[in-house]
């Protein structure tokens, strides 16, 4: 009898388990046995093992082959699994020096004729890795990009299962590779929307503060452009969230070749028919579960055009996100978490009808009241920022003049959530669409003579005590954009003018 060992690494949601997988090979007729919760993709990784490793020159054992995946316990999906279990065999077999990857965690999936395929996860997986104290990973080679991002261990990066035992010239173990640059940043610029001066100013007042926004209006007033416009104004992303934001996309297998790390802030826009699996995440315990538009949005930019047409349990689901910054899936035996720091960006007309918001439009209150109310009110009453957006006029249609664009806007943004920044550092935030309610009443609280307008509009019923906090959020906001120590009575007022449209006067 013969026994080997070898490990590899199984991700729920973004966090890594390693896993030890052992191979024995016993006296009894030729079978192979794959045992540890595997999933049907990790069950018909013996037929791939074995023709990959018969196709690349070794030879297969002809006796009975056991490969068990530890901890038993921890359910494991995908075909990431495929070069660790044919390193095990080939160990137990002889045919591969046993301490050759005693200290390393081997990734890849195996193709028929022994090539060593891509598999999505690698930089989450190599990130657990590392916290576990592993040295060297093995990983695909057009993962190899990927995994160098990870400083703090070797990456051997292999094209073919022969590679393991004879490496070739190019395929040593090599340390990780410097981030590369944000770049220039890139999509529409600001300056093509046309008029709309308010909603220009929401965008802006959104990008320095991290806050949610609802955009109402008429279809063609600019709902949309303004929307993909955000996060065109937002500051590159950060070293440490450049990893998190490539963590979920590599989870995902959403980056792209050559461009390992994401370091702009993303922007997810779902349509309508979007179901909650899509928009949240889904998944089995057995397949495996996945991140949704709202991970994958995480430091960015979620935008939820025609917001009416999504269905009410798709909307809903967002309200915990919002407020946790993270979404948590449980399934049966297991629970994921995926982060979720999102803008929310929600556009939406006045009606259903072809002609909203138009002369022509023959809808009645009710129907318009039925329309709006597709968006809960809790779920308004978590956006910051709500504001109607009027048609486009002729004149301004054919106006000359061009509008600001994104660069001049991005400026001041990255200068206001300095000031944010420099501010909320001390306790773990970084803008003030992060802070809490009860923090910002205490800590943070603006003088009372600058009060006076929200707490006239929370006695009269015009905001909630949820609304009466968002306002300071966004006041805080419009006092770092104005370079000013504290929110005065100015910033108060525009900001509780930044929150108009209440549920009421959506559905009306």
């Amino acid at each position: 009898m013969a026994l080997a060992r070898v490990r590899a690494m199984a991700l729920t949601g973004l966090a890594g388990s390693l896993v030890d997988v052992e191979a024995d090979i016993a006296q009894g007729l030729p079978s192979t046995t794959i045992i540890g919760l595997p999933d049907t993709a990790l069950h018909e990784a013996r037929d791939r093992v074995r023709a990959a490793i018969s196709n690349a020159g070794f030879g297969w054992p002809a006796q009975r082959i056991t490969v068990a995946l530890s901890p038993a316990t921890l359910p494991k999906a995908g075909a990431s699994f495929d070069l660790a279990i044919a390193a095990a065999v080939l160990s137990a077999a002889g045919q591969l020096p046993a301490a050759l990857l005693a200290d390393a965690v081997v990734l890849g999936e195996l193709g028929l004729d022994g090539q060593v395929r891509g598999v999505p996860g690698i930089l989450p997986a190599v990130l657990a890795a590392r916290a576990a104290g592993i040295p060297r990973v093995v990983v695909p080679e057009c993962n190899e990009a990927e995994a160098r991002l990870v400083a703090g261990l070797a990456i051997w990066a292999v094209r073919h299962l022969r590679e393991l035992a004879a490496p070739v010239e190019g395929t040593a173990a090599r340390t990780a590779a410097s981030l590369p640059p944000p770049g220039e940043p890139g999509g529409p610029d600001l300056a093509d929307v046309v008029a709309q001066p308010e909603g220009r100013r929401a965008v802006e007042v959104c990008a320095a503060g991290g806050h949610s926004l609802l955009l109402v209006g008429p279809p063609g007033a600019g709902k949309t452009m303004l929307a993909e416009r955000l996060p065109g104004l937002l500051p590159p992303l950060t070293v440490e969230e450049s990893l998190e934001v490539s963590a979920v996309h590599s989870v995902a297998g959403l980056l792209l070749p050559g461009r390992p790390l994401v370091r702009r802030p993303p922007l997810q826009a779902p349509h309508h028919t979007a179901s909650v699996a899509a928009v949240v995440g889904g998944g089995s315990a057995a397949g495996g579960l996945r991140p949704g538009a709202a991970s994958l949005a995480h430091r960015g930019v979620l935008f939820l055009d025609e917001a009416p047409e999504f269905a009410r349990g798709v909307l809903d689901a967002l309200r915990q996100p919002l407020e946790a910054g993270e979404v948590v899936l449980a399934r049966s035996g297991i629970t994921a978490a995926f982060p979720a720091r999102f803008q929310l960006v929600l556009a939406a007309n006045p009606c259903g009808c072809p002609h909203a918001g138009t002369v022509r439009c023959s809808c009645s209150p009710v129907e318009r009241r039925r329309y709006g109310a597709r968006i809960s009110g809790p779920l308004l009453d978590r956006v910051d920022v709500r504001l109607t957006v009027p048609p486009a006029t002729r004149a301004a249609l054919f106006d000359p003049t061009p509008g600001e664009g994104s660069a001049a806007v991005a400026a001041r943004v990255a200068v206001a959530r300095a000031a944010a920044a420099a501010r909320l550092s001390a306790a773990g935030w970084r803008t003030n669409a992060e802070v809490p309610g009860p923090v910002l009443r205490t800590r943070w609280r603006p003088p009372v003579a600058a009060l006076r307008p929200v707490s006239a509009a929370l006695r009269r019923g015009a905001i909630t005590a949820r609304g009466f906090d968002r306002v300071l959020r966004v006041a805080w906001t419009l006092a770092d954009l104005a370079g000013t120590a504290l929110p005065a009575v100015e910033h108060v007022e525009e900001a509780l003018s930044l929150r108009a449209p209440t549920g009421a006067e959506l559905a009306a």
